[in-house]
């Protein structure tokens, strides 16, 4: 019996396939669709949906509607000057140097927070999962591991 699902493999197995360095279209999708999946975004959309209902996706589509024209005027600051290298670059040379010292500093702030809620996310999926391990070894794991 064994030999007949030997058999049966080895006549199933493909040709031999080579490697290669490229990436389509479908595979950056996926890699943004990656990037967008956050450890918060199943932890907070199931806690919003949980408290609204599914009305909640109506709200997501409008914010989302939204937010797209404002990528879209973002893209449009980026292309009418070539020395714009971050949108702290728009607010300095549009509202003062002020201003884009202060939205350079407060991007570093918001992905210092949540770097932190990322941590905290992590450690309760790790209490789901594991609820005997304590809190402080899965913060320790996630902290320790090289980026």
């Amino acid at each position: 019996m064994v030999d007949q699902v030997k058999v049966v493999a080895d006549d199933q197995a493909p040709a031999e396939q080579s490697l290669r360095r490229n990436l389509t279209n479908r595979h950056i999708q996926l890699i943004a669709i990656g990037g967008a999946i956050g450890t918060g975004l199943f932890m907070g959309s199931g806690k919003t949906i949980s408290l609204a209902g599914p009305s909640i996706i109506f709200v997501y589509m409008i914010i989302g509607f939204m937010l797209f024209f404002v990528m879209r005027a973002m893209g449009e600051l980026l292309l009418s000057n070539l020395e714009y290298k971050s949108f702290s670059d728009f607010a300095s040379d549009l509202l003062g140097p002020w201003a884009g010292y202060f939205t350079g500093w407060t991007y570093w702030f918001c992905w210092v927070v949540t770097g932190m809620a990322d941590v905290v996310a992590i450690t309760a999926y790790a209490q789901f999962w594991f609820p005997d391990l304590s809190d402080w070894v899965a913060s320790l794991a996630v902290n320790s591991d090289p980026p």
